[in-house]
């Protein structure tokens, strides 16, 4: 993690990382102000919330109250030196609590990262650069000058050197990428998270049998959503890069709707608008990207090639934000790699998806076809020792496809979480979807895992294979627990045994696709630097349905997003306008503001928890509309997640509506005792909210420009990057060969 530090006043600092903001400062005998803790206050004090945390985690997993456990440090100086110090932990439990759990609570503080890093002892580099901004590298290099590098299947180049291509591309761009946390709690089976130091929103998650694997994962996959955009999907991109020569790339072109809203000849083929314009109602402005908002510009539309004859023909790149998230993107070494990841991942979301909407039962993997596998044997051997029941199944269908699935069973929960994964080898699919059940994963967070049902409705609900999309956590059916499967065990391998180079693997996955009867679409991009594609399926490869083109699309924010930025600037009967756009919306109440107009709030802040019930709260409270805020605010205070700061403050504007919608009460006869209640501050705001004093209590002004919006501006710099590139390569187009 980067912390950048502000030097303040007198000895008073401020560290700055994510969105948080610390003070330090030293007491008055060491001539500071004594206005803030000293840094090596926070240091003690963090091993001590560590320990908490553990202590907390452990608790909440097993149901454990933890309202009466205490929990205290204290740091014991040698006298002789004071940097040696013993941290004691104490721990207080009450009476109830089992002796297997009192050891288990102990054992959890022992895994402390704080106190883990401190006892391996930190490794210190302090150096002077130029520009602590431009000095931008990864912090993982293997030596890639070794002739005898890993390769591993599926890689062009052994993995140090691809690791190595990687980094420098990330540091050419100006990006520092850090590595947040590591894990490796079975053997061969490694993850990793890593993310933008600069702008944390952009981050990925790497898996793979080594570490070298892993970290080659999640730098490949943080290259390909750079490529694709990825990273900045549904957000605004600022009036900036929407007046610029390009939005997204510089081949892309826009198309204007034709009369009474009709979709541009120039936009997608006849087989495309089979699928997504079936009935005709879909509309031009519904193509409208989300992230310029340039609606005057038209549609934003991206060249791709259909494979099968080699066409271009233009999608729209809200549809296929829309529709396809990061299905069907990949960066290699090489095309043929990148397209072979790609396909892999498309196969295996479309026969997952087939899976569990049909609910079949699929074939064991014979113990003799496992034992190939020693390394895999070993990473399931470890789980079911840790008491979870793995179920290793052939998820080819028959043959058809490359993907297998590995299963994990929590007999203390009742949960399940099945990992499906895909590659023309079948070790390789194994594998996948083993290092893919544990990606990011502890022991304990596997106590949270869905438990499977026989409603099929549940299973086959959108969101459903929606959640199995995003991290597997979707709901299983028991019939696919079945020991009766729907289909024989095939020892598949699309490779050759291994044999098969990356081409001539590629070409067989696009065969089943042709054979399957599906068009398929690429997109090639290396004005980065390195080589990436995204491959389009329609009618296969999408994960959200078709229909949210017109019901569910991103680009609604277009309808609310400069009101809503501009709130504090609206007169009356704008607000009137916004509000009763919200109404007429539809739209569900507990959608937050972040999500709907694509704005990266930071999470700490009243913008970042607002939703549209508040939204709509605020205004009609502006408006002087009390008894439609009178309701919002009773619904708001029934399911509130919000604050407790917050809540107070609602609390505090539902008894003095309560009181000024009264005509037999006088809100001077109940202040006292509601000031004594709520305080002053809470108080104010209420009285003044009323009163019009005060408008929109805890949202800070701000605008189209986004003042004050830290996060998104982050968000923004880090894509102005990519804009950067991408213009200088397009001018100089054999600047990466």
């Amino acid at each position: 993690m980067e912390i950048k530090v502000n030097f303040l006043d007198n000895l008073r600092l401020e560290a700055k990382f994510d969105d948080f903001t610390v003070v330090a400062d030293q007491p008055i005998r060491y001539k500071g102000d004594g206005s803030a803790p000293g840094p090596f206050d926070y240091f003690l004090a963090s091993s001590a919330l560590c320990a908490a945390y553990f202590v907390k985690l452990y608790c909440q997993t097993r149901d454990i109250p933890t309202e009466n456990i205490r929990l205290s440090q204290n740091n014991i100086v040698d006298p002789e030196n004071r940097y040696q110090q013993i941290f004691k932990i104490q721990v207080e439990l009450p009476a109830d609590i089992s002796a297997k759990d009192r050891q288990g609570i102990l054992r959890s503080i022992d895994r402390c990262t704080v106190k883990r890093v401190v006892q391996n002892g930190p490794e210190f580099i302090i150096e002077e650069v130029d520009n602590l901004d431009a000095d931008a590298q990864a912090l993982l290099i293997p030596n890639a000058d070794n002739n005898d590098g890993t390769y591993i299947l599926g890689k062009d180049l052994p993995l140090e050197k691809t690791i190595a291509n990687m980094s420098g591309i990330l540091e050419n761009l100006g990006m520092k990428i850090e590595i947040a946390s590591w894990r490796n709690i079975v053997p061969n089976v490694w993850s990793l998270h890593i993310r933008d130091a600069h702008s944390s929103m952009c981050f990925t998650n790497g898996k793979g049998a080594t570490k070298e694997s892993a970290l080659a994962s999640a730098l490949g996959e943080f290259i390909e959503r750079l490529n694709c955009n990825f990273f900045y999907n549904d957000q605004f991109w600022g009036e900036d890069i929407a007046n610029a020569e390009f939005v997204h790339y510089p081949n892309e072109h826009w198309f204007k709707p034709g009369h009474d809203d009709e979709l541009p000849e120039e936009i997608l083929d006849a087989h495309c608008l089979n699928i997504y314009n079936p009935e005709g109602e879909l509309r031009g402005s519904h193509l409208y990207d989300t992230n310029s908002g340039n609606t005057a510009r038209g549609i934003c539309s991206l060249p791709y090639t259909r494979l099968s004859d080699g066409k271009t023909v233009y999608f729209p790149s809200n549809l296929i934000e829309n529709l396809f998230l990061s299905n069907g993107m990949s960066a290699g070494n090489s095309l043929a790699e990148a397209q072979v990841q790609c396909l892999s991942e498309i196969f295996e979301r479309a026969v997952k998806r087939e899976i569990l909407e049909k609910e079949i039962s699929l074939p064991d993997v014979p113990e003799h076809v496992l034992a190939r596998y020693p390394s895999i044997q070993a990473g399931i051997k470890a789980l079911e020792e840790q008491g979870f029941p793995i179920l290793v199944k052939d998820a080819s269908l028959g043959g058809q496809f490359p993907v297998m699935c590995v299963t994990l069973m929590n007999p203390r929960t009742g949960g399940v979480f099945a990992s499906f994964g895909a590659h023309p080898s079948l070790e390789v699919a194994i594998e996948r979807s083993l290092t893919e059940l544990l990606q990011g994963r502890s022991f304990e967070g596997l106590n949270d895992l869905p438990q499977p049902t026989f409603r099929s409705h549940a299973v086959t609900e959108p969101n459903n294979f929606v959640e199995h999309f995003i991290d597997s956590s979707g709901v299983v059916s028991w019939r696919f627990f079945s020991s009766k499967s729907d289909f024989e065990f095939v020892e598949w391998d699309f490779s050759n045994q291994g044999e098969a180079s990356n081409v001539e693997e590629a070409e067989k996955l696009f065969a089943i696709l042709k054979d399957l009867g599906k068009e398929v679409y690429m997109a090639v991009y290396d004005n980065l630097g390195a080589i990436a594609c995204r491959i389009l399926v329609p009618g296969y490869s999408e994960v959200y349905l078709v229909e949210d083109l017109i019901w569910d699309n991103t680009n609604q924010a277009l309808a609310f997003r400069s009101d809503i930025l501009n709130l504090h600037r609206l007169d009356n009967e704008q607000l009137e306008a916004l509000v009763e756009r919200l109404e007429e919306s539809e739209l569900d109440d507990y959608i937050d503001i972040t999500t709907l107009i694509g704005i990266e709030f930071d999470d700490n802040t009243v913008w970042g928890q607002l939703t549209i019930l508040e939204l709509k709260l605020l205004i009609y409270l502006a408006l002087q509309d009390f008894e439609t805020a009178k309701d919002l605010v009773e619904a708001f205070l029934q399911y509130n997640t919000n604050t407790v700061d917050r809540g107070l403050f609602y609390q505090a504007l539902n008894v003095s509506l309560e009181v000024t919608l009264d005509d037999e009460l006088e809100l001077s006869h109940y202040e006292t005792n509601f000031r004594k209640m709520f305080g002053d501050e809470k108080m104010d705001a209420a009285l003044g909210s009323i009163s019009g004093d005060v408008r929109f209590y805890g949202l800070t002004p701000t605008s189209m420009k986004l003042e004050g919006l830290d996060r998104h501006l982050r968000l923004i710099d880090s894509y102005k990057k990519l804009h950067e590139a991408r213009a200088k390569a397009a001018k100089e187009p054999n600047m990466f060969l």
